[in-house]
């Protein structure tokens, strides 16, 4: 295993990570989107050299699965001669919609290129982790609200012009407000944020700045003149100076102030963390309008599905006129380019084949990493027992599940309603808390399904007209749900 990129780090083309089925590598196209064809390729190398399974990530990456060392090497030299170009260094990440969605505030990949150009002129991508990453959303109908990130360029609307706020380590809701910035100020703030981070070792993610340095990025006019940025050493407390272009009068001082938490990177719905989503913005499964077209969201049930699932979908969408197709957050595809009159028959060979085709499939509440066998710290299948759950419940599933394998949580770090984690126990739950919590009861993880069927059918029997699952299940409280998921036969 040493000789592959270690537990905690990037999977990348270059550097793939051992788990429980092999080695997996990661893929972020450049171009954002590949056309049918080479999607197909992709598809059929990863048959060829992987063990078949193909996930999209929580981020909208593409992942390969149960490479060895030598196959590895392979796919990796076939995906250099299909030309597919794929993202190195920080990720700077940008929506799926990004220049093409009517209702965007402003176009983010120019500002996002230039923090890219920045990041490596300033020599920081060897001296930060792995999973540090910049999201520069433009708003619209997929936002990146869900995506959490240690540097988050929001676009906000300020009169006639476009501005950009910025924020750290967080999503959209959770991530702290540091100041609303006009494009070069933005740049460099965000620059500046992860030379902090950076000086902290490669460990470090921008929750870890202390509170004068975040302090020092929302008003940095009070401790330089126009023509420089703080950086504050973290070992030494000096105020050195980074060059920007911007005046400080550009600036609008955001809240630092108070207690707000600085939440943890979140986990990855398909497996190994990749910093990982909280879904609160709108479902990427649907319809989306555009400045030309349309396009078409298609989900992959908790991430993952096999090659040839894929191959078979892309080949209809290829016949059908499909000019492109795009990763979503939200493990999910985005299909553009076919008339109006493609989209239903497009969506019903995908249903055939298993996807995800509306944003009310009981999988799209589920969170459920791979489990056994794919993943060695996996205690329990976790994809077995989020299929029968799903199949069974699709009537109580208006909360979010969580089924992790192990206690690590990859696939969902934060709190969730109910959280099966697999332990020398057996699957034991654990009620709105994460799978770090101490689980309240243990069933056998073969049985965890049956468990959850119990909770269900006491929520079913339990809550008033009108009222959510959720809200029955709050209601009810830890002691009452932990003791029905321990039942090993339906009370008479």
């Amino acid at each position: 295993m040493n000789a592959f990129s270690r537990r905690g780090a990037c999977p990348a083309l270059s550097a793939p990570m051992q788990t429980g089925d092999g080695l997996l590598v990661r893929l972020n196209p450049v171009a954002g989107g590949l056309s049918p064809k080479l999607l197909i390729r992709l598809a059929e190398s990863a048959l060829r050299h992987g063990n078949g399974i193909m996930e999209v990530t929580a981020r909208g990456n593409l992942q390969i699965r149960g490479l060895t060392a030598e196959s590895a090497g392979l796919l990796a030299a076939e995906v250099d001669a299909l030309g597919i170009a794929v993202r190195t260094g920080v990720p700077v990440e940008t929506g799926p919609l990004a220049g093409i969605d009517p209702r965007e505030i402003a176009d983010p990949r120019a500002l996002a290129e230039r923090v890219r150009a920045a990041v490596e002129e300033a020599g920081l991508t060897p001296r930060l982790g792995p999973k540090v990453s910049v999201v520069v959303d433009g708003g619209g109908q997929l936002t990146m609200d869900g995506v959490t990130a240690d540097v988050r360029l929001k676009a906000v609307r300020d009169g006639g012009n476009v501005m950009w706020a910025l924020s750290v380590a967080g999503d959209g809701q959770s991530a702290r407000p540091l100041a609303t910035a006009d494009e070069d100020a933005a740049r460099d703030i965000a620059v500046a944020a992860l030379r902090m981070t950076a000086e902290k070792g490669r460990e470090a993610h921008a929750r870890d700045l202390s509170e004068r340095q975040l302090a020092s990025l929302a008003g940095w006019h009070s401790f330089a003149p126009p023509s420089v940025l703080p950086d504050i050493s973290p070992t030494r407390g000096e105020i050195s100076s980074f060059a920007v272009s911007s005046s400080p009068s550009t600036l609008k001082t955001g809240e630092t102030g108070g207690d707000s938490t600085i939440s943890p990177q979140v986990g990855e719905m398909s497996g190994r963390t990749e910093g990982g989503a909280v879904e609160r913005s709108r479902s990427p499964i649907g319809l989306f309008d555009l400045n030309t077209g349309h396009a078409l969201g298609i989900g992959l049930p908790f991430g993952s599905m096999p090659a040839q699932n894929l191959i078979d979908l892309a080949s209809r969408a290829s016949n059908l006129g499909t000019a492109e197709i795009r990763l979503a957050p939200g493990r999910a595809l985005l299909f553009l380019g076919q008339p109006s009159s493609a989209n239903h028959p497009l969506r019903a060979t995908a249903a055939a084949l298993g996807f995800v085709t509306t944003a009310a499939d009981p999988r799209t509440r589920i969170a459920a990493c791979p489990g056994t066998p794919a993943c060695a710290s996996g205690r329990i299948a976790t994809r077995d027992i989020a299929e029968t759950i799903a199949a069974e419940n699709a009537d109580i599933l208006d909360f979010t599940l969580h089924i992790s394998g192990c206690a690590k949580g990859c696939a969902h770090p934060g709190s969730a309603a109910l959280t099966i984690v697999g332990g020398e126990n057996g699957a034991g739950l654990v009620v709105n808390a994460t799978a770090k919590a101490l689980p309240a009861g243990y069933r056998p993880g073969y049985d965890a399904a049956r468990g959850i069927g119990r909770v269900t059918a006491m929520v079913r029997s339990a809550r008033y007209p009108g009222e959510t699952a959720a809200a029955c299940l709050t209601r009810l409280g830890p002691a009452a749900i932990a003791k029905a998921y321990r039942q090993t036969e339906q009370r008479k």
